[in-house]
């Protein structure tokens, strides 16, 4: 069963239970693959409805920072909730000891001994590691990565 597939028997799941939250935030993954469908102007596979479900997490978790600011307390329970609802639907996400050990798998096999081979491993490890880290470990990693 395909992601879309598994997104519309939720939807119409939340919908018999009469889950107002679920429902609304389904229907937004929903419409928000098939506006990049249009976009697209074909079927999205797996992986690409897994890229916009990550962008919608990314702009709720925005959200959530300026909802914060503003001191909206309701709205901040409101976008976890929506968070909780669509982080369900990705990936368990790797932790930073795990992204560490594939750096220094990495590291070992390509026998980069310097800072200057960075970029070679940051190639090596982002398809190892895409949509199961997030990207800002190794924007605050990047220079201990060598050395890692």
């Amino acid at each position: 069963m395909s992601l879309k597939d598994q997104l519309r028997l939720d939807l119409q799941s939340a919908m018999r239970a009469r889950d107002e939250h679920r429902k609304n935030v389904l229907r937004m993954a929903l419409a928000a693959v098939q506006l990049a469908e249009v976009e697209k102007s074909a079927d999205l596979t797996d992986e690409e409805i897994l890229d916009v479900i990550r962008k919608e997490v990314r702009r709720r978790e925005d959200a959530l920072v300026l909802i914060r600011q503003v001191g909206r307390e309701d709205a901040v329970k409101e976008e976890l909730l929506q968070l909780g609802i669509l982080n369900a639907y990705l990936p368990q996400q790797l932790g930073h000891d795990d992204v560490a050990s594939i750096v220094r798998q990495v590291i070992a096999e390509l026998g980069a001994d310097s800072p200057a081979r960075l970029g070679d491993v940051m190639k090596a490890v982002m398809p190892l590691v895409k949509g199961k880290a997030d990207g800002r470990l190794f924007a605050e990693r990047r220079a201990g990565l060598v050395n890692a």
